[in-house]
Protein backbone atom coordinates (compact mmCIF):
# COMPACT_ATOMS: atom_id res chain seq x y z
CA UNK A 1 0.00 0.00 0.00
CA UNK A 2 1.35 3.66 -0.89
CA UNK A 3 1.48 5.97 2.09
CA UNK A 4 1.39 8.77 -0.45
CA UNK A 5 -0.94 11.62 -0.30
CA UNK A 6 -4.26 9.97 -1.35
CA UNK A 7 -6.64 12.18 -3.96
CA UNK A 8 -9.80 13.71 -2.19
CA UNK A 9 -13.17 11.08 -2.49
CA UNK A 10 -15.46 12.69 -5.29
CA UNK A 11 -18.13 15.05 -3.32
CA UNK A 12 -21.01 12.59 -1.67
CA UNK A 13 -18.12 9.69 -2.14
CA UNK A 14 -17.22 7.96 1.09
CA UNK A 15 -13.76 7.88 1.81
CA UNK A 16 -12.31 4.05 2.32
CA UNK A 17 -8.44 5.72 2.71
CA UNK A 18 -8.30 2.25 4.85
CA UNK A 19 -8.59 0.03 1.45
CA UNK A 20 -7.36 -3.31 0.93
CA UNK A 21 -4.37 -2.89 3.75
CA UNK A 22 -3.94 -5.09 6.96
CA UNK A 23 -4.66 -4.38 10.04
CA UNK A 24 -4.62 -5.76 13.67
CA UNK A 25 -6.42 -4.82 16.81
CA UNK A 26 -5.78 -5.67 19.96
CA UNK A 27 -8.54 -6.30 21.74
CA UNK A 28 -11.22 -5.85 19.38
CA UNK A 29 -14.27 -8.00 20.55
CA UNK A 30 -16.12 -5.43 22.76
CA UNK A 31 -15.98 -1.76 23.25
CA UNK A 32 -13.93 0.47 21.92
CA UNK A 33 -12.02 -1.82 20.31
CA UNK A 34 -14.71 -3.67 18.09
CA UNK A 35 -16.46 -0.31 17.10
CA UNK A 36 -12.51 -0.05 15.75
CA UNK A 37 -12.68 -3.53 14.20
CA UNK A 38 -15.96 -2.41 12.36
CA UNK A 39 -15.25 0.77 11.31
CA UNK A 40 -11.90 -0.61 10.09
CA UNK A 41 -13.81 -3.10 7.45
CA UNK A 42 -16.32 -0.46 6.21
CA UNK A 43 -13.58 1.76 5.25
CA UNK A 44 -11.99 -1.27 3.56
CA UNK A 45 -9.21 -3.03 5.50
CA UNK A 46 -8.84 -6.54 6.45
CA UNK A 47 -8.62 -6.63 9.90
CA UNK A 48 -7.06 -9.75 12.14
CA UNK A 49 -8.24 -8.95 15.83
CA UNK A 50 -7.84 -10.88 19.37
CA UNK A 51 -9.84 -10.70 22.61
CA UNK A 52 -10.38 -12.76 25.72
CA UNK A 53 -13.59 -14.10 24.97
CA UNK A 54 -13.45 -16.69 22.22
CA UNK A 55 -16.94 -17.09 21.67
CA UNK A 56 -17.53 -13.41 21.71
CA UNK A 57 -14.92 -12.46 18.91
CA UNK A 58 -15.73 -15.33 16.67
CA UNK A 59 -19.41 -13.89 16.45
CA UNK A 60 -18.05 -10.62 15.69
CA UNK A 61 -16.14 -11.88 12.72
CA UNK A 62 -18.96 -13.68 11.22
CA UNK A 63 -21.12 -11.23 11.69
CA UNK A 64 -18.40 -8.94 9.55
CA UNK A 65 -17.64 -11.24 6.91
CA UNK A 66 -14.40 -12.75 4.88
CA UNK A 67 -12.44 -9.26 5.74
CA UNK A 68 -12.75 -10.09 9.46
CA UNK A 69 -10.75 -12.40 11.66
CA UNK A 70 -10.66 -13.47 15.33
CA UNK A 71 -7.83 -14.99 16.72
CA UNK A 72 -8.03 -15.44 20.81
CA UNK A 73 -4.39 -14.58 22.03
CA UNK A 74 -2.64 -13.90 25.33
CA UNK A 75 -0.66 -10.34 24.52
CA UNK A 76 1.15 -10.94 28.09
CA UNK A 77 2.81 -13.25 26.18
CA UNK A 78 5.62 -13.02 23.29
CA UNK A 79 4.77 -16.48 21.45
CA UNK A 80 1.11 -15.23 21.21
CA UNK A 81 1.77 -12.11 20.03
CA UNK A 82 4.04 -13.20 17.25
CA UNK A 83 1.74 -15.96 15.97
CA UNK A 84 -0.86 -13.49 16.09
CA UNK A 85 0.71 -10.99 13.34
CA UNK A 86 2.15 -14.50 11.38
CA UNK A 87 -1.52 -15.07 11.47
CA UNK A 88 -2.22 -11.40 9.97
CA UNK A 89 0.68 -11.78 7.11
CA UNK A 90 -0.39 -15.18 6.42
CA UNK A 91 -4.12 -13.99 5.70
CA UNK A 92 -4.13 -11.18 4.52
CA UNK A 93 -0.92 -9.70 3.71
CA UNK A 94 1.80 -8.08 6.29
CA UNK A 95 0.62 -5.39 9.08
CA UNK A 96 0.82 -2.06 7.81
CA UNK A 97 -1.71 -0.72 10.86
CA UNK A 98 -1.77 -1.69 14.31
CA UNK A 99 -4.01 -0.79 17.34
CA UNK A 100 -3.08 -1.60 20.52
CA UNK A 101 -6.43 -1.81 22.38
CA UNK A 102 -6.83 -4.31 25.00
CA UNK A 103 -6.14 -3.54 28.57
CA UNK A 104 -7.63 -3.92 32.21
CA UNK A 105 -8.54 -1.84 34.56
CA UNK A 106 -6.52 -1.74 37.99
CA UNK A 107 -7.18 -0.05 41.26
CA UNK A 108 -4.74 -0.82 44.45
CA UNK A 109 -3.08 0.47 47.50
CA UNK A 110 0.42 1.40 46.40
CA UNK A 111 1.38 -0.12 50.04
CA UNK A 112 -0.25 -3.34 49.40
CA UNK A 113 0.17 -3.98 46.04
CA UNK A 114 2.09 -7.13 45.71
CA UNK A 115 4.95 -7.48 42.91
CA UNK A 116 3.15 -10.60 40.79
CA UNK A 117 0.34 -8.32 41.04
CA UNK A 118 2.15 -5.35 39.62
CA UNK A 119 3.94 -7.31 36.79
CA UNK A 120 0.17 -8.99 35.70
CA UNK A 121 -1.61 -6.01 35.51
CA UNK A 122 1.50 -3.90 33.71
CA UNK A 123 2.16 -7.17 31.28
CA UNK A 124 -1.06 -6.58 29.52
CA UNK A 125 -1.57 -2.25 30.29
CA UNK A 126 1.90 -1.17 28.84
CA UNK A 127 4.21 -4.29 27.74
CA UNK A 128 1.77 -5.89 25.55
CA UNK A 129 2.15 -2.66 23.52
CA UNK A 130 5.67 -2.86 23.38
CA UNK A 131 5.25 -6.59 22.04
CA UNK A 132 2.83 -6.03 19.36
CA UNK A 133 4.62 -3.12 17.99
CA UNK A 134 8.03 -5.30 18.29
CA UNK A 135 6.61 -7.54 15.71
CA UNK A 136 4.93 -5.68 13.59
CA UNK A 137 7.04 -2.51 13.14
CA UNK A 138 9.23 -4.97 10.79
CA UNK A 139 6.96 -5.23 8.48
CA UNK A 140 6.12 -1.82 7.94
CA UNK A 141 9.98 -0.88 7.86
CA UNK A 142 9.74 -2.98 5.06
CA UNK A 143 6.36 -2.20 3.65
CA UNK A 144 7.77 1.57 4.02
CA UNK A 145 5.54 2.81 6.50
CA UNK A 146 2.94 2.39 8.50
CA UNK A 147 0.42 3.67 11.38
CA UNK A 148 0.33 2.59 15.30
CA UNK A 149 -2.42 3.63 17.03
CA UNK A 150 -2.20 2.94 20.82
CA UNK A 151 -5.24 3.40 22.80
CA UNK A 152 -4.22 5.29 26.62
CA UNK A 153 -7.20 7.40 28.54
CA UNK A 154 -7.60 10.83 30.12
CA UNK A 155 -6.17 9.25 32.66
CA UNK A 156 -2.31 9.13 31.38
CA UNK A 157 -2.91 13.08 31.78
CA UNK A 158 -4.66 13.72 34.69
CA UNK A 159 -6.28 11.24 37.32
CA UNK A 160 -7.98 10.84 40.47
CA UNK A 161 -7.55 9.52 43.78
CA UNK A 162 -7.69 5.56 43.49
CA UNK A 163 -6.61 4.56 40.40
CA UNK A 164 -3.30 3.81 41.16
CA UNK A 165 -1.73 2.21 39.15
CA UNK A 166 -3.86 2.64 35.85
CA UNK A 167 -2.88 5.89 35.47
CA UNK A 168 0.72 5.14 35.68
CA UNK A 169 0.52 2.40 32.90
CA UNK A 170 -1.82 5.05 30.68
CA UNK A 171 0.76 7.89 31.04
CA UNK A 172 3.47 4.61 30.32
CA UNK A 173 1.85 4.30 26.76
CA UNK A 174 2.48 8.18 26.05
CA UNK A 175 5.52 7.83 26.52
CA UNK A 176 5.92 4.75 23.96
CA UNK A 177 4.03 6.41 21.63
CA UNK A 178 6.29 9.29 21.69
CA UNK A 179 9.69 7.18 21.51
CA UNK A 180 8.17 4.80 18.97
CA UNK A 181 7.48 7.67 16.99
CA UNK A 182 10.85 9.50 16.91
CA UNK A 183 12.27 6.35 16.63
CA UNK A 184 10.70 5.10 13.33
CA UNK A 185 9.52 8.30 12.07
CA UNK A 186 13.16 8.45 9.30
CA UNK A 187 10.98 5.22 7.85
CA UNK A 188 7.56 6.62 7.17
CA UNK A 189 5.65 4.81 9.74
CA UNK A 190 3.74 7.38 12.69
CA UNK A 191 2.69 6.33 16.42
CA UNK A 192 -0.41 8.42 17.95
CA UNK A 193 -2.41 7.79 20.95
CA UNK A 194 -5.67 8.55 21.58
CA UNK A 195 -7.26 9.71 25.51
CA UNK A 196 -10.66 8.78 25.66
CA UNK A 197 -13.10 9.81 28.67
CA UNK A 198 -16.27 8.61 29.56
CA UNK A 199 -17.33 6.50 26.88
CA UNK A 200 -20.32 3.66 27.20
CA UNK A 201 -18.40 0.34 27.07
CA UNK A 202 -19.69 -2.26 29.18
CA UNK A 203 -17.84 -1.41 32.03
CA UNK A 204 -18.85 1.62 32.24
CA UNK A 205 -22.20 0.39 31.72
CA UNK A 206 -22.09 -1.89 34.16
CA UNK A 207 -20.65 0.47 36.78
CA UNK A 208 -23.40 2.99 36.64
CA UNK A 209 -26.59 0.38 36.32
CA UNK A 210 -24.80 -0.69 40.01
CA UNK A 211 -26.40 2.54 41.00
CA UNK A 212 -29.65 2.64 42.61
CA UNK A 213 -30.53 5.27 40.35
CA UNK A 214 -28.51 5.24 37.17
CA UNK A 215 -29.50 7.86 35.09
CA UNK A 216 -28.70 10.30 38.36
CA UNK A 217 -25.55 8.31 37.94
CA UNK A 218 -25.01 9.08 34.54
CA UNK A 219 -25.61 12.79 35.43
CA UNK A 220 -23.37 12.95 37.91
CA UNK A 221 -20.78 11.58 35.89
CA UNK A 222 -21.25 13.80 32.96
CA UNK A 223 -21.37 16.61 34.98
CA UNK A 224 -17.61 18.35 34.27
CA UNK A 225 -18.36 16.78 30.18
CA UNK A 226 -18.55 20.36 28.47
CA UNK A 227 -20.63 18.53 25.71
CA UNK A 228 -22.90 17.05 28.93
CA UNK A 229 -22.97 13.20 27.55
CA UNK A 230 -21.04 10.15 27.56
CA UNK A 231 -19.16 9.31 24.33
CA UNK A 232 -19.51 6.23 21.96
CA UNK A 233 -17.13 3.64 21.31
CA UNK A 234 -17.69 4.72 17.39
CA UNK A 235 -16.77 7.88 18.24
CA UNK A 236 -13.21 7.13 19.40
CA UNK A 237 -13.15 4.84 16.63
CA UNK A 238 -13.83 7.48 13.98
CA UNK A 239 -10.45 9.16 15.61
CA UNK A 240 -8.77 6.22 15.45
CA UNK A 241 -9.27 5.25 12.13
CA UNK A 242 -8.16 9.28 11.10
CA UNK A 243 -5.06 8.59 13.06
CA UNK A 244 -4.55 4.69 11.00
CA UNK A 245 -5.70 6.52 7.69
CA UNK A 246 -3.27 8.40 5.40
CA UNK A 247 -5.51 11.76 5.96
CA UNK A 248 -3.40 12.17 8.94
CA UNK A 249 -0.19 11.44 7.29
CA UNK A 250 1.65 14.59 9.15
CA UNK A 251 0.64 13.56 12.42
CA UNK A 252 2.85 11.58 14.58
CA UNK A 253 4.05 11.79 18.41
CA UNK A 254 0.53 13.26 19.09
CA UNK A 255 -2.03 12.44 22.36
CA UNK A 256 -5.42 12.89 20.82
CA UNK A 257 -8.11 13.64 23.75
CA UNK A 258 -11.23 12.34 22.83
CA UNK A 259 -13.14 13.71 26.09
CA UNK A 260 -16.11 15.49 25.10
CA UNK A 261 -14.15 18.52 26.85
CA UNK A 262 -13.98 17.40 30.43
CA UNK A 263 -9.90 17.72 31.06
CA UNK A 264 -10.44 21.51 29.14
CA UNK A 265 -12.24 22.96 32.94
CA UNK A 266 -10.01 24.56 34.91
CA UNK A 267 -9.68 22.97 39.05
CA UNK A 268 -10.71 24.57 41.88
Amino acid sequence: MSFEADPEPRRGEMSRSLEGIAALVTGGSRGIGRAVVERFVRDGARVVFCGREAQVGEEVAAQLGPTASFLPCDVREEGDVARLVDVCRTTYGPPTVLVNNAGVNANYDATTMTGEEWDAFFAIDLKASWLLAKHVLPHMVSAGGGSIVNVSSIHGLVTLEGFFPYAAAKSGLIGLTRSLALDYGQHGIRVNVVCPGFTRTRLVQESLDRNPDPTAAERAMVAGVALGRIGEPSEVADAVRFLASSESRYITGASLVIDGGLTARRAG
